[in-house]
């Protein structure tokens, strides 16, 4: 997919939250939280900036009235403005902005925008979006192959049948993405849903690639994120190759 913008991947952490992204609330801002309805009057206003600043609030805002006005703003010309509808329906999931925002995705030219739709998408933990996000993880730029890889994981909370789809390209990302920080959420999503999968043949592939990454991935923090997921599952087979190697020194 091209892309317009130049979006550098950091050596992102699980816990780095995307709204960093967005932008940072005053300390006065932080203390108290935006009224909601002057926020949701906002929405409507034809000045542009008080639509960014009211869908940023409701990245932090939980509240249902802004779901109509959030996805009508995902089409704006302003990308800003996506940016911030994107993540305001992330933090205000619903079954009605899945359709919107995959449409969305599949079309919007800006890389933060995409990055903050998956997100969206992940949080809406809706079966809809297993397959943007698994063509975003396949085919898009870093920073928004980063989270959704990340998204995936989500597929743990909606069918068995769901969680088994998501695990080939999480295998995949795991053993060829050009990327460690894909690689490393690769790993920590593959974690998550092998702790919710029977011992069968997928959950034994799924293994099998996060022992290949934490003997042989040539980053060091990937070989962790392995190990990390490892042991969160608890699996024998991979606890006895973490003892063996380490014992050996190898790593």
């Amino acid at each position: 997919m091209d892309d317009n913008d130049d979006l550098t991947v950091l050596n992102t952490t699980l816990e780095l939250d995307p709204l960093d992204h967005v932008g940072t609330l005053g300390a006065e801002e932080a203390i108290a939280k935006p009224d909601p309805d002057e926020m949701l009057r906002l929405l409507e206003s034809p000045a542009q900036q008080q639509q960014i600043l009211a869908a940023r609030a409701f990245c932090e805002l939980e509240d249902a009235r802004a779901i109509p006005y959030l996805i009508d703003l995902l089409t704006a010309a302003c990308p800003l403005l996506r940016v911030s509808a994107a993540y305001g329906l992330g933090r205000n999931p619903s079954p009605t902005a899945v359709e919107p925002l995959i449409a969305q995705l599949q079309q919007d030219w800006n890389g933060h925008a995409r990055k903050g739709i998956v997100w969206a998408l992940g949080n809406s933990r809706d079966r809809r979006s297993l397959e943007p996000l698994v063509d975003a993880l396949k085919t898009d730029i870093p920073a928004v192959r980063l989270w959704a890889a990340t998204a995936l994981a989500q597929m743990a909370v909606i069918s068995y049948e769901a969680m088994i789809a998501a695990m080939p390209p999480l295998i995949q990302g795991l053993r060829r993405d050009s990327i460690a920080a894909v690689r490393s959420n690769c790993a920590w999503s593959i974690g998550q849903l092998c702790r919710e999968l029977p011992s069968n043949v997928v959950y034994a592939t799924a293994i099998d690639a996060l022992i290949e990454a934490f003997a042989e991935d040539e980053e060091l923090g990937v070989r962790e994120d392995a190990r990390a997921a490892m042991l969160k599952v608890g699996d024998p087979r991979g606890l006895q190759v973490i003892e063996e190697i380490e014992l050996e020194g190898l790593l």
